[in-house]
């Protein structure tokens, strides 16, 4: 016997609600939200503490904000998607979605992120939040990233302004911990999305993107992502000081770190796009286990 087929109907429902799930980014997300959360443990350690109802709302209306953002994005781009194995299957591309359709949905997600943040949180995270997916949907996505091989570098706020978003739901204000917090991330983006630049650059130079691979060669961007995975491991490691961490940090950060940097060592040895993709989800391993160090040290130790 087994499960019926699907009729015709149900099987487009299906696909259409998968379509618009897929314009929110939703891998983008999950890293997001932690670092949110990593924000608002840390704040913690200023005697602050953490209720339910504002932790679910700063993490609800950060991903209906990402969602608007990651929605603009795929509508703005869609044309170069079309040039871009990586994007041929987006839904704007594959006409899934129409993109007046998109644009709408966009908006409805920004509304609703700024009225959960107004509501249940406060004034400064909700102008943060919006600062943040303009800055990704505007000056990343239309300026800088069609323009300059310093799009990834410029473009790193947008990612790492969660920090300090998660920071002032708890807090009201703007603190220390919190700004270094987002540096991390500032000089970590650079050091993660370079790998998927070189693993990449052949659709990318076919969309007419300026990434650095492309413009500079690999070796530049292999050396690039060598310096700015060590201004990563510095500034973490200046973080932990300041928010007197104990060795536990250290350690994770570290051996995380070191990881990381093992695997972009590699694509000095195998020039191949796979060991690219390795050092990009190395990157995306050191971040989370960075972050989820910053949870055990201000909920747990």
């Amino acid at each position: 016997s087994g499960d019926a087929p699907l009729q015709p109907n149900e099987s487009s429902v299906r696909d259409r609600v998968g379509a618009y799930v897929a314009l929110t980014k939703p891998r983008l997300m999950w890293l997001l939200c932690l670092l949110a959360l990593a924000g608002m443990a840390l704040s913690t350690i200023t005697g602050a503490v953490l209720d339910g109802v504002t932790v679910v709302a700063t993490l609800a209306g950060g991903t209906l904000a990402i969602g608007a953002a990651g929605t603009f994005n795929h509508v703005y781009e869609r044309e170069r998607d079309q040039k871009m194995n990586r994007t041929s299957d987006r839904p704007l591309v594959s006409e899934t979605v129409e993109p007046i359709r998109a644009g709408g949905f966009g908006a409805a997600l920004f509304v609703a992120s700024m009225a959960v943040l107004l509501v249940f949180v406060n004034p400064l995270t909700a102008v943060l939040t919006a600062f943040a997916a303009i800055y990704y949907a505007i000056i990343y996505t239309v300026i800088l990233k069609p323009s300059t091989t310093w799009n990834t570098v410029l473009g790193g706020g947008a990612g790492a302004l969660p920090a300090v978003i998660g920071w002032t739901a708890i807090t009201g204000s703007i603190g220390l911990p919190a700004v270094l917090l987002a540096a991390v991330v500032f000089c970590w983006t650079p050091a993660h999305f370079y790998n998927l630049a070189i693993a990449c650059r052949d659709d990318y130079e076919a969309a007419g993107y300026p990434m650095l691979p492309v413009e500079r060669g690999v070796a530049v961007a292999r050396r690039r992502i060598l310096y700015w995975l060590g201004a990563t491991l510095l500034v973490a490691g200046v973080l932990g000081v300041v928010a007197e961490f104990t060795p536990i940090y250290v350690v994770i950060s570290a051996v995380a770190g070191l990881g990381f940097a093992w695997t972009v060592a590699e694509q000095y040895r195998r020039d191949t796009e796979q060991a690219a993709y390795r050092s990009f989800y190395a990157s995306n391993a050191y971040l989370g286990a960075l972050l989820v160090a910053i949870l055990v040290e201000t909920t747990v130790v």
